[in-house]
C-alpha cells in the first residue's frame, strides 16, 4: 500500500469513527418509523373494515323489508359498535339508527338520548347537524317546541340551512307564533 492509500483508509476510518454510529441510529429509526407507519395504516383500515361490517349489519337489522326492526339486536349491534368504535361517523350513525328505531317505537325518550350523545360530541360538522334537528323533532313530538327552538339557534352549514328553517318554521306553527313561522318557512325557500 502506498502513503496516499494509508492515508486514505485512516480517512475512511476516521470518517467512521465520526459518522457511522449516527448513520446506523439514523438508519434504524428510519426503518422503525416506516415499519411503524405500516402497522398502524393496517391498524387503521382493519378499524374500519370492522367498524364497516358491523355498521352493514346494523343497517340489515334496521331497515328490515317489513319495516320491522328487530330491536335487542338494533341495540346490540350499536352497542357493539359504540364499545368498539365509540366516537367515529359509524358509531354516530349507528346511534341515529337506534334513535329511529326508538322512535318507530314509540321510545321517544330512548331516540332523545341517543341523539343528545351524538350532538353533544359530534364526529363531524354533518352528523351534528343531522343529530340536532332529529333531536328537535323528537323533542318536538314530546310538547317541548321552546326547546327544540333554542336548540336550533345559532349558525347552519349552507347545505342544512333550509332544512333548520323550515324546522323552525314547524316549531314556531306549534307554538302559535305563526308571524314568525311565516318568516322561517320564507328563510327556507330562499335557502
Amino acid at each position: 500500500m502506498s502513503g496516499t492509500e494509508d492515508d486514505e483508509l485512516a480517512a475512511m476510518k476516521d470518517w467512521w469513527q465520526r459518522n457511522g454510529k449516527p448513520l446506523l441510529t439514523g438508519g434504524l429509526l428510519a426503518l422503525v418509523v416506516v415499519l411503524g407507519w405500516q402497522a398502524w395504516t393496517r391498524y387503521e383500515s382493519n378499524q374500519s373494515q370492522g367498524a364497516s361490517a358491523l355498521y352493514q349489519q346494523l343497517l340489515e337489522t334496521a331497515l328490515t323489508p317489513s319495516g320491522q326492526a328487530d330491536t335487542a339486536r338494533v341495540a346490540d349491534i350499536a352497542s357493539k359498535l359504540k364499545n368498539e368504535f365509540g366516537g367515529t361517523s359509524y358509531a354516530q350513525y349507528g346511534s341515529l339508527f337506534v334513535a329511529k328505531v326508538a322512535v318507530d317505537n314509540g321510545k321517544l325518550d330512548d331516540a332523545a338520548a341517543e341523539l343528545k350523545l351524538v350532538n353533544d360530541k359530534p364526529a363531524s360538522p354533518a352528523l351534528g347537524e343531522i343529530a340536532r334537528q332529529r333531536l328537535a323533532r323528537v323533542l318536538a313530538a314530546q310538547n317541548k317546541a321552546d326547546e327544540a327552538l333554542k336548540l336550533l339557534d345559532g349558525d347552519a352549514d349552507k347545505s342544512f340551512l333550509a332544512s333548520r328553517e323550515e324546522l323552525k318554521g314547524d316549531l314556531l306553527v306549534q307554538l302559535g307564533r305563526t308571524d314568525e313561522a311565516h318568516a322561517a318557512y320564507q328563510k327556507a325557500k330562499t335557502a
